[in-house]
């Protein structure tokens, strides 16, 4: 099976000390696997059976929930993560609880539509559209340190308009941020 790996995720994911990560929305369980095979126990959160079904191999708990039901919860304590992965998903009124699970030295790698995606297609809803430098914006509210950030145009795997962060808590060492080439 051939997995396409976000190149951001690829990127970032060794920043991510050892501990638990959150994959989520995590579909078929692509990054899931990419980061268990980077040695992480994996929490793989989605609402589709079936994609946790595909999601499920070793080194990965899969989780069954739909956050975005009306009587939903955030299921996860604070300070539980060394790193949160989220791609492809935007569903707002997580953000701030999604952040609070980082651990103090957690990293947070976030790539998703931004506005300016209908003209390449779906998603063209504004609510499920980053607005531009949003993901700045969480970064900034939450006291989180930018990494990297891009927004922009890309063409891989398809044309889109995306928005990408990646961004660790005040914990995190500076001189573990060795950034890999170009």
């Amino acid at each position: 099976m051939s997995e396409c790996i976000s190149s951001w995720v690829r990127r970032y994911a060794p920043l991510i000390p050892g501990g638990e990560v959150l994959d989520l929305a995590c579909g078929s369980g692509r990054h899931a696997r990419h980061l268990a095979a980077l040695d992480h126990a994996v929490v793989a959160v989605d609402r589709d059976p079936a994609a946790l079904a595909a999601a499920a191999g070793p080194g990965i708990v899969t989780s069954e929930v739909d956050l975005e039901a009306d009587d939903a919860v955030w299921p996860f304590g604070p300070g539980r993560f060394a790193g949160i992965v989220v791609t492809n998903y935007l569903h707002r009124p997580l953000l701030a609880s999604m952040v609070d699970s980082l651990a103090a030295n957690g990293v947070l790698i976030y790539e998703t539509f931004a506005d300016g995606n209908a003209q390449f297609g779906k998603p063209s809803n504004p609510a499920f559209l980053l607005q531009a430098g949003e993901l700045l914006e969480l970064a900034r509210d939450h006291e989180l340190r930018v990494v990297a950030f891009e927004e922009g145009v890309v063409e891989a795997p398809k044309p889109a308009m995306v928005q990408r962060l990646c961004a660790v808590k005040q914990d995190f060492p500076r001189v573990a941020a060795l950034l890999p080439p170009f």
